[in-house]
């Protein structure tokens, strides 16, 4: 395991989950912290739940940056509906999850990568910010000259996820379509997310 890929699933020992819910993770054999002190437990205060909650739906989304990840519950805060149904609304739409969530990567990590080096297209066009926020019905495909790399096939037959329900793909073609805005019901998230407690941290 590469030095980059081991710190990332210290995000899944930090936290005491399997977030991405790969079999590979080393939760699995040592479900405590990483670190000297790694294996003391004590019981969470609840700014230290709302924290956790916070860090862990992040991390999920290949560990956004806190000034954007606060950006995004501020734009939810602006818009109508339910705050914590629109937080999961708004970090779905960004095209490195779209990606992610088609299968065209394996990892959210992947996918943000995948997407800043231009291998995606949005209705034709090539975009390279993985924050790029798609809208219902936008087409999103893989590059032509991009479509036999071997990260791309390996991630496409890989069985460990399914597409869900709010997106259609053709993995021969290598397009898919947003279809529609997801409820955090709808997202297969390998844990409990709870956007509710992520709004109580920010709102504090």
């Amino acid at each position: 395991m590469t030095k980059r890929l081991a710190s990332k699933y210290k995000i899944n020992r930090r936290l005491g989950v399997n977030l991405w819910g790969r079999a590979k993770s080393p939760i699995a054999k040592r479900d405590y912290g990483p670190g000297q002190h790694g294996q003391r437990r004590r019981k969470p205060s609840d700014y230290g739940v709302q924290l956790m909650a916070k860090q862990k739906l992040k991390g999920y989304y290949g560990n956004i940056g806190e000034k954007q990840f606060r950006k995004y519950y501020e734009e939810a805060v602006r818009r109508k509906g339910d705050t914590s149904e629109t937080l999961i609304e708004l970090l779905e739409r960004r095209l490195d999850s779209v990606v992610y969530r088609m299968k065209f990567a394996i990892t959210p990590f992947a996918a943000r990568q995948f997407v800043s080096h231009g291998h995606v297209l949005v209705n034709g066009r090539r975009v390279t910010i993985p924050s790029y926020l798609v809208r219902d019905n936008d087409v999103i495909e893989v590059r032509e000259k991009s479509k036999q790399l071997a990260v791309l096939l390996d991630a496409v037959q890989n069985p460990e996820r399914d597409v869900p329900e709010y997106l259609e793909v053709d993995h021969r073609a290598m397009r898919g379509r947003f279809v529609r805005a997801p409820k955090l019901s709808d997202v297969p998230y390998p844990v409990q997310m709870e956007p509710h407690l992520v709004v109580e941290y920010y709102s504090r």
